[in-house]
């Protein structure tokens, strides 16, 4: 993992690097954003171009805010550069954050989401002054439970009726893992 500077952040996987976007990502960006099978348990999408476009003109904006309270990334492979997801941390209290992410459907099931999740949770950990990262989906989104799940991250119950989409309710399940826990788990001791 590597960290630019406190303005830009920049983590490198064995095979992602997740960067900032920059505007020319919206392109890529809705390719993934506008595919009704992506977005199913989202409470966001399908896009359309305007919404990808928005989308990425505001996560640039919100990251040059100072305090930063928002991380979006954009997940490319590092042999190609191809952008294939975005996933992000957003502080939500004094040390807790809130981790999301999303994936383009070529991309799922090969471990690349894993991969993004844990760089996140190692940034947020080790450099980021965060203390509990949680993260929620529906329960139906059995993907996204499992990324969580392969980090560490316990669940800590069900939210009912707690995302809204298209005029209807779901739950969500809720994940989280703290710190000292995440520390235990890498190896990397206490701080």
């Amino acid at each position: 993992m590597v960290v630019v500077s406190a303005m830009e952040l920049l983590l490198e996987t064995p095979r992602l690097i997740l960067r900032e976007f920059v505007l020319e990502d919206w392109r890529a960006v809705h390719e993934y954003a506008s595919d009704p099978e992506v977005t199913r348990y989202m409470t966001w999408g399908p896009n359309d171009e305007a919404a990808s476009q928005h989308f990425v003109a505001t996560v640039i904006v919100k990251g040059k805010e100072e305090p930063r309270t928002g991380y979006d990334l954009a997940i490319t492979l590092r042999d190609k550069g191809t952008l294939i997801g975005g996933c992000g941390i957003y502080r939500r209290a004094f040390g807790e954050g809130e981790m999301g992410y999303c994936l383009h459907r070529s991309y799922w099931n090969q471990g690349y989401m894993t991969e993004a999740a844990g760089a996140l949770l190692e940034w947020a950990f080790t450099c980021g002054g965060f203390h509990r990262i949680y993260a929620k989906c529906d329960p139906r989104n059995i993907g996204s439970a499992r990324v969580m799940e392969k980090n560490g991250m316990k669940k800590e119950g069900r939210l009912r009726d707690h995302m809204f989409k298209d005029g209807k309710w779901s739950d969500a399940l809720l994940y989280a893992i703290l710190e000292d826990e995440w520390r235990e788990l890498s190896g990397k001791g206490s701080k």
